[in-house]
């Protein structure tokens, strides 16, 4: 009897029953209160923390604003620097083209002076030295390498109103080559030549290396006629 009056059985149609803590009304407006001063709190900081964040934007945004203004400055002093440079090295290249100009022009007029002193002495061999004949003067001849010699000649008709002389001209070389005697001419044949008043001739001849040469000697022909001889000893 007792195990059946211990094991009861619910039925569906029993009524259900809920446990509630009874509070006074004072502890619940006191926990209301509570809960929105908790509220306007957290707002309050929301608040504070926002304008702390707005302030810090407006400080970096102030920050960006003054870099960004100092690298324009320094890009323009850097462009600045970059013309200042570059106007000094086209400076520096138009001064030293300048003076490169300027090597070139003394030595320039180096070689002019060179050919003023060759022709003051070639005009010099112009005075007549007496007599009124066709004479060869200011023969001369030099060494340019081991197988090359340049030779140069002056003829000239003393007398004025001389007519023009048309004949030949002829350089010789003489010497010793392998210590035997030797001999050689500037050409095949003695060259024309027209002399109106003064002819000047040069010309380069090519020679043996080994040879010694010893005199050369220019003739001026006419003909079958020695007109004019003069030699010179190298």
């Amino acid at each position: 009897m007792r195990l059946r009056f211990g094991r009861r059985r619910w039925k569906a149609g029993a009524p259900r029953m809920s446990v509630r803590s009874a509070l006074p009304w004072p502890l619940r407006w006191l926990g209301a209160a509570v809960m929105l001063g908790l509220c306007g709190a957290l707002a309050l900081w929301a608040f504070e923390f926002g304008k702390d964040i707005a302030g810090l934007d407006r400080n970096a945004r102030e920050e960006l604003e003054r870099l960004r203004a100092e690298v324009v400055t320094l890009r323009a002093d850097l462009a600045a620097l970059s013309s200042e440079d570059h106007t000094a090295q086209s400076r520096l290249t138009t001064e030293r083209s300048l003076q490169e100009q300027l090597r070139m022009q003394i030595r320039q007029l180096e070689a002019d002076n060179q050919a003023l002193r060759n022709d003051l002495g070639f005009f010099e061999r112009l005075i007549p030295a007496g007599g009124d004949a066709l004479a060869i003067r200011g023969l001369q001849a030099e060494r340019l390498s081991a197988t090359q010699w340049r030779w140069q000649v002056l003829m000239i008709q003393a007398a004025r109103n001389a007519p023009d002389f048309k004949g030949a001209l002829e350089i010789s070389f003489t010497g010793t080559l392998a210590g035997k005697p030797w001999s050689a001419k500037h050409a095949p044949a003695p060259q024309p030549v027209l002399v109106k008043g003064y002819l000047r001739q040069e010309g380069v001849v090519d020679l043996p290396a080994q040879a010694v040469v010893k005199t050369v000697t220019a003739k001026l022909l006419q003909g079958n006629a020695v007109r004019s001889v003069q030699t010179f000893d190298p």
